[in-house]
């Protein structure tokens, strides 16, 4: 007799279970971070940062029409904050710092929670004047503020991606947790400062 296999049941299996799901089914690539979430976000910490970091530039040393610290502290005075000149300089400052670090990526959970608590603040001094710029209340809206903070937000659970400085330290590696203690830093602080530190105007 021939030692050949024979039947039509020859390499599938003898039995329910048996068959190798590889042969059956389509390999699926697993999910996983690639260089177009690198580059995506990227771009984001450029968006975001770098106009945090413009921004900063006008209140600190006024450029590009920009108000320059006088003109920040009487921005701050109309909207009743005590102790303006300080929060001045720190507001300034932080948009500047904060700004230039999320673009390059360092420190950056808690430098785009630094840029969240700016833009909590003034999401809550605008409130109840509408949240489209292209409405009646213009600059007064709510609406460049809650991007800007809901973008920074994202950067601060998401990390900075691989292209950045802080490629491989603890909270590049586990984003989820550094980010988290990272909000609450940021959100406490806003809260401190919009309730301690204003009067009503």
């Amino acid at each position: 007799m021939s030692e050949e296999p024979t039947g039509v049941i020859t390499g599938i299996g003898s039995g329910y279970g048996d068959s190798d799901p590889s042969k059956t089914r389509p390999n699926i690539r697993p999910l996983t971070w690639n260089a177009g979430a690198d580059i995506g976000m990227l771009l984001l910490r450029f968006g975001v940062g770098g106009t945090f970091f413009a921004h900063g530039m006008q209140k600190v040393f006024g450029l590009w029409g920009g108000p320059g610290i006088e003109g920040t502290i009487r921005m701050l005075e109309g909207f009743g904050f005590q102790q303006a000149p300080t929060l001045a300089w720190v507001h300034g400052i932080t948009e500047l710092v904060a700004g230039a670090f999320v673009v390059l990526g360092v420190l950056t959970p808690l430098a785009a929670a630094g840029l969240l608590a700016i833009m909590i603040n003034a999401v809550l001094l605008k409130w109840g004047n509408g949240f489209f710029i292209a409405s009646p209340a213009g600059p007064n809206s709510i609406e460049l503020e809650t991007v800007l903070g809901l973008a920074a937000a994202a950067i601060v659970f998401v990390g900075p991606g691989r292209i950045a400085l802080d490629n491989g330290r603890p909270w590049h590696r586990r984003p989820t947790s550094w980010g988290l203690l990272s909000l609450i830093v940021g959100v406490a602080a806003a809260v401190l400062v919009f309730i301690l530190l204003r009067r009503s105007p």
